[in-house]
Parts: structure tokens; C-alpha cells; sequence
């Protein structure tokens, strides 16, 4: 099973054991990228849980995400790219990565998965766009 994928138990054994199986049901019904410690993340997980949308959460502190998942994402993350990263961290600074890298994707997929703490919080993924949860009632634009 690839890293950063969350098979949550209600699945089931058949689905948990084809992880091809279920990547496609958390696409198709999107994921949200989570941090229970945050407030901002815990309050877009109720805003997914009050819009009826069917959605797997992924504890990205938990189940980080591989350079070739954070690509992926990247590529249909609306705003810009350097958004994704916490450069206000301790870790960010101390991490030594180039600021003119900011605006290169690989650079920051490869950050984020040395430094998954790095990630802003919350994501909303429907497959098709992503948008960073800040303010949290932005995701509603994509549910």
C-alpha cells in the first residue's frame, strides 16, 4: 500500500486488502487533508461532515504524503503553489530550503515529504481542484 493512503476500517476487509480499489473511491469522493490538532482543519472536516459529502480523511501527520502524491496535488491546487507550505515554522526555517524555490513544485513535493509538518492545513481535494482551507469556508467553494 502506498504511503499518505488512509483505508478507513468501515471499508471493509475486501477493499482494505486492493489498495488500486480504494484510491479510486477516495477520489471519487474526495479527501480532505487533516490535522485533528488544528482548529482550522477541525472546523473544515465540519463543514464536509454537515454538507453530506462523502469524503476520506487523511491524517497527513500520520500517513505522510509521498513527493509523487504532494505533485499530484499540486497540480490542482488553486492559488499558488507556495501557499502549501508553512513558512512561518520553525522546521521551514530550519530546513534550509531556497526561498527561490517556491515557486518549483518538485522542490516543494520533495520539502513536504522530508517535512510533512510543513503542509498547510486543511486541503480539500475533489479530484479535480484543491483548495487550501483558509478560512475553512473556502472548501464550500469545490464540495
Amino acid at each position: 500500500m502506498r504511503p499518505g493512503i488512509f483505508i478507513p476500517d468501515c471499508l471493509g476487509p475486501d477493499l482494505r486488502d486492493n489498495p488500486c480499489e480504494c484510491v479510486a473511491i477516495a477520489e471519487a469522493m474526495g479527501t480532505l487533508y487533516h490535522n485533528p490538532r488544528c482548529s482550522k482543519s477541525r472546523q473544515a472536516l465540519e463543514i464536509v461532515q454537515q454538507s453530506g459529502v462523502d469524503c476520506n480523511v487523511v491524517e497527513y501527520l500520520k500517513h505522510p504524503l509521498a513527493a509523487e502524491q504532494i505533485l499530484s496535488l499540486l497540480s490542482r491546487l488553486r492559488g499558488g503553489i507556495k501557499d502549501i507550505i508553512r513558512t512561518n515554522e520553525n522546521e521551514y526555517k530550519q530546513s534550509g530550503f531556497d526561498r527561490s524555490s517556491l515557486d518549483d513544485s518538485l522542490a516543494i513535493a520533495r520539502l513536504l515529504e522530508e517535512h510533512p509538518r510543513l503542509m498547510q492545513r486543511p486541503i480539500y481535494d475533489n479530484g479535480e481542484d484543491a483548495v487550501i482551507g483558509r478560512p475553512p469556508e473556502s472548501i464550500k467553494e469545490i464540495l
